[in-house]
């Protein structure tokens, strides 16, 4: 029976065992939560912090470092975090990793710099990756054999979760930051709302002030305090992992070493499954994450706009606004800037709105992954077989997905990147049980962090800013939007097809005994 069983039916659990599953499940809802903000957020922040516009050189520079540094920050103190966690254990690394990415995120709320939002997503990155592999080795060292795969499968379905969570917060925030009613799901609607005012602390007025306290990226940002509520709540009832501490109580834990890593014995595993991963992420941050800066281009979207401009921006305001404006004094040069911004910020709103109905179908998608994931993994016994059964169509679905509909049709570029998140986000599902069955007891949290955060976070991540980049440079005189279209296309056309053939020197774990 393959090691990777998920029970018909969800095992007895005792009080603290669900209380242990609600928190890993919380907190891998709120890792999702708080990675995908930032292509939720990242263009109107440019806009008010810097005053940056899509397809500049500017705009290409800071796109790429907000996705790039923190990426880099927690690759490397996700590695740290993964040598304390087997150091000093579980659940104390667990506990202050989501308390720092949830007080980093609402501090992140009132930027007033991107250099302090830069620092502040560091934070929140740094948080994420170390989290992800405490909770993974926390969950696999808590329940035994058949039970443990079914409770990996089961919390990590809430990471797509999350994913759903951020694009109905965010179009929530966008319509009450306007006093507007608010989407749900299925038609469904808040009733309007206005959210109070951000304002920072009078003694920092002197390094700045916000500059719109409405802003809807904010009240996203802030939303990640979420999840420490509970967490402080509960934290005295969870136990530390009892494989863990059976070793150190008895001084039979070794002391991790990253260099083991590439001993003779784990050396072909670290390498495959840290490229691996990082090619499932590298598809996930390269295309599907770019679709806030694809839908702009798309002809439903140019349609919206154009209504809102004129709705709320007609000829007759223009005027309005172009006498008040001469009357103070401004120049014709003025004039033409100030009515651009104010194009600008009625057609951010309107493609924010969209932004956040089309993050909404990789979630689901990747939801739906998972648990296909989970149900084929009782009949496939191969990982290898079974991660291509996820790979093998992306060659279709993603060139398809971004080259074709990503330029021609918001329904189906919403079709597509539902099925785009389907086959991407499945794979993290896929990983989250493999690691902790691919490295011995002493090692586990360095191993799935190097895998997870120098592979995945820090150079999967990355991939966000290589689209970029190859975009801009890309010849033809088409549309910014476009061009991020055509690159996200080759890719995760790329990237699928490298983890294909990765995928052949991929080790079968079998099933292995985790108290080694």
């Amino acid at each position: 029976m393959s090691a990777f069983f998920i029970p018909r039916r969800l095992p007895d659990l005792s009080w603290n065992q669900w209380l242990i599953c609600a928190i890993a499940a919380t907190g891998f809802a709120f890792d999702t939560y708080e990675l995908l903000m930032l292509p939720l957020i990242v263009k109107p922040a440019l806009l008010e912090l810097g005053g940056i516009r899509p397809g500049t050189p500017e705009f290409t520079l800071w796109f790429g470092l907000l996705f790039y540094i923190p990426a880099l920050a927690g690759g490397l103190f996700g590695l740290l975090g993964g040598y304390l966690t087997d150091c000093f254990g579980r659940k104390k690394v667990l506990t202050i990793s989501i308390l720092l990415y949830a007080f980093a995120a609402f501090v992140a709320g009132f930027s007033i710099s991107l250099p302090m939002l830069l620092v502040l997503r560091c934070l929140v990155f740094i948080g994420v990756s170390v989290e992800f592999v405490a909770a993974v080795a926390w969950l696999a060292e808590i329940f035994p054999g058949q039970q443990r795969e079914g409770i990996l499968g089961i919390t990590q379905i809430f990471s797509s979760l999350g994913g759903v969570m951020v694009a109905i917060a965010n179009g929530i925030v966008t319509a009450w930051s306007t006093n507007s009613p608010a989407p749900l799901l299925l038609g469904f609607h808040l009733p309007a709302l206005q959210l109070p005012a951000i304002a920072t602390p009078p003694v920092l007025d002197l390094f700045g002030a916000i500059a719109n306290p409405h802003a809807h990226w904010r009240y996203t940002l802030m939303s990640g305090l979420i999840p420490a509520i509970p967490l402080l709540m509960v934290r005295p009832f969870l136990p530390e992992s009892p494989l863990w501490m059976e070793k150190r109580k008895m001084g039979q834990l070794r002391r991790p070493s990253i260099t083991e890593l590439f001993s003779q014995s784990l050396r072909k595993t670290t390498i495959i499954v840290t490229l691996m991963f990082m090619l499932s992420y590298a598809a996930f941050y390269g295309a599907i994450a770019q679709v806030t800066q694809i839908i702009p281009g798309l002809p439903e979207v140019k349609a919206d706009v154009a209504v809102a401009l004129q709705k709320q921006l007609p000829d007759s305001k223009r005027d309005e606004f172009n006498g008040r404006w001469r009357a103070e004094g401004k120049t014709e040069s003025e004039t033409s800037q100030l009515i651009s911004a104010e194009e600008r910020r009625i057609a951010s709103a309107v493609e924010q709105a969209r932004a956040a109905q089309i993050m909404k179908a990789p979630e689901f998608g990747g939801l739906l992954g998972r648990f296909a994931l989970a149900a084929l993994a009782i009949i496939v016994v191969s990982r290898r077989r079974l991660l291509r059964m996820f790979l093998l169509p992306g060659l279709a679905v993603m060139p398809l997905t971004f080259a074709w509909a990503g330029v021609t049709s918001f329904s189906w570029l919403e079709c597509g990147i539902f099925l785009a998140g389907f086959l991407t986000v499945g794979q993290f599902s896929f990983w989250g049980n493999y690691l902790p069955q691919a490295f011995p007891l002493h090692l586990r949290g360095t191993g799935e962090s190097f895998a997870a955060n120098i592979g995945g976070r820090m150079i999967g991540t990355s991939f966000a800013a290589l689209t970029q980049w190859i975009a801009y440079w890309l010849p033809g005189n088409v549309s910014n939007a476009t061009r991020i279209a055509y690159a996200a296309a080759g890719i995760a056309f790329s990237c699928y097809l490298l983890n294909i053939v990765c995928s052949f020197w991929l080790p079968e774990p079998g099933v292995r005994d985790l108290s080694k």
